[in-house]
């Protein structure tokens, strides 16, 4: 799905909110603003809820931003704020959930009317929250990466490769946008936002304030319950991202290099290290005129490419090595028959040791499953986010895991499963079953379920 299909999604289910309201409730003041609160309110609903369903998703985004925040910040007049940033990542779940509910109650309270004046300045506080954090997001492109947000001076020409944080997570991975598109709608948002700040009164209230409220808080409870079960407690139940059940990822992946290798590049855009002035010409004008261009004084800022027949995802940069730093990714994808895989995207350490709490879930959930499997003949791997193989081999006997131990991006594994460790299931190149550690049942049952 695209922004524009999804926006004509929510315009259609707005408009006829909208005519129902004025229908049968009879309490609307304003067409325009019983519209606007309907669209908002939806968009709201919906952009929150996909995030709901994935908070640690969201979790992860706010990570990276209070990362390039903390990078940002230091070295400037602002460095004092820069030790902040580390703190608030420690608590990266916790304002992952609230800011999910809030942006959802906040959509509710706007079909419904509820608290008219604080529900405007809520809506339009958030607006300029998301606001701030796209136009970060789209900036960034014009720094070099060598210079810092706020040396405006040394800002040049737009380069997506310079973005930070390359998506804002709006839609969590249910649909990704372009930070340039991202930073707009937001800032079309400001519109309605401030129009609700100062036309309040206007807005259509439903049922008794009574009903309202009890409504809203019976969402907040629910809500909670449900983040905090998709976050600590067990996999999400719809899986947005490419790593999802029944995908070949070995397929997939073959695909989208295949894709990657039909890119063709149609123009270059040129700086001058002299004057700074930016030229931009098609491939084939370059080609032909390219020593009017010495490196001694143009450099290539960019090259614009046709886009590829198919979009790469995380899957195209599924990379796996073992302790000695061989690939193993062919070996892995192309393995004959079942084979288990281990995620752990990022293990605890305190004061250089594992964590106690984290090797119980080894040795209480998974270890018992992953020698049923090595019994029956299936091959079991270990893969570990950051890690060297010394620490590969500490992580093995601490476990007491007997499996091939490997290690692979954090952000990769983080998007192959939502628990921290989990279990994946495979038939070669293609995943049949994820696991949360929590949840993981004997593999007996497992056999019998998936094992022909």
């Amino acid at each position: 799905m695209t922004l524009s299909t999804l926006i004509l999604v929510i315009s259609a289910v707005a408009f006829i909110l909208t005519l129902a309201i004025g229908a049968i409730f009879k309490a609307h003041k304003s067409w325009l603003m019983t519209f606007l609160q309907n669209f908002c309110g939806v968009l709201f609903i919906f952009s929150g809820f996909v995030k709901a369903i994935d908070p640690l998703g969201t979790s992860y985004k706010l990570g990276q931003y209070f990362a390039e925040f903390q990078s940002t910040f230091s070295g400037t007049w602002f460095s004092f704020l820069a030790p902040m940033f580390p703190v608030l990542n420690e608590y990266a779940n916790v304002f992952s959930i609230a800011m999910i509910i809030f942006e959802i109650l906040l959509g509710l309270m706007l079909v419904l009317g509820s608290k008219t004046k604080f529900t405007g300045w809520a809506f339009l506080i958030l607006v300029i929250f998301f606001t701030f954090l796209t136009g970060f997001t789209f900036l960034t492109g014009y720094v070099p990466s060598d210079a810092n947000f706020f040396s405006f001076g040394q800002w040049g020409a737009y380069n997506e490769l310079q973005m930070k944080v390359t998506d804002c997570g709006c839609f969590g991975d249910f649909l990704k946008l372009e930070p340039k598109v991202s930073f707009m709608k937001d800032l079309v948002l400001l519109i309605p936002a401030i129009y609700f700040v100062f036309r309040n009164k206007d807005m259509h209230q439903l049922f008794t304030k009574k009903l309202r409220s009890a409504l809203v808080i019976g969402a907040g409870a629910f809500l909670l319950l449900y983040c905090v079960r998709n976050t600590y407690w067990n996999l999400p139940n719809t899986d947005f991202r490419p790593f999802r059940e029944g995908v070949d990822v070995l397929a997939q992946k073959q695909l989208e290099e295949e894709a990657e290798a039909d890119v063709e590049i149609i123009a270059y855009k040129l700086k001058s290290k002299l004057n700074g002035k930016i030229v931009e010409l098609p491939f084939q004008q370059y080609m032909k005129e390219y020593k009017s261009y010495p490196k001694t004084d143009w450099e290539i800022i960019e090259s614009i490419k046709t886009e590829p027949a198919i979009e790469a995802s995380k899957i195209s940069e599924f990379i796996v090595y073992d302790t000695e730093g061989n690939d193993m990714t062919e070996q892995i994808l192309h393995h004959s028959g079942y084979h288990v895989m281990v995620i752990c995207d990022k293990v605890p350490q305190d004061d250089g040791e594992w964590k106690t709490s984290y090797l119980k879930r080894f040795t209480e959930s998974v270890q018992p499953v992953l020698a049923a499997a090595a019994a029956d003949g299936v091959t079991v791997r270990v893969i570990a986010g950051g890690l060297d193989a010394s620490r590969l081999e500490s992580l093995a006997a601490a476990t007491g895991v007997t499996a091939q131990w490997c290690t692979a991006d954090d952000i990769l594994l983080k998007t192959i499963i939502r628990s921290n460790p989990g279990v994946v299931l495979m038939n070669g190149g293609k995943i049949l079953r994820k696991y949360h550690y929590r949840h993981l049942p004997e593999w007996s049952k497992i056999k019998l379920d998936h094992l022909n």
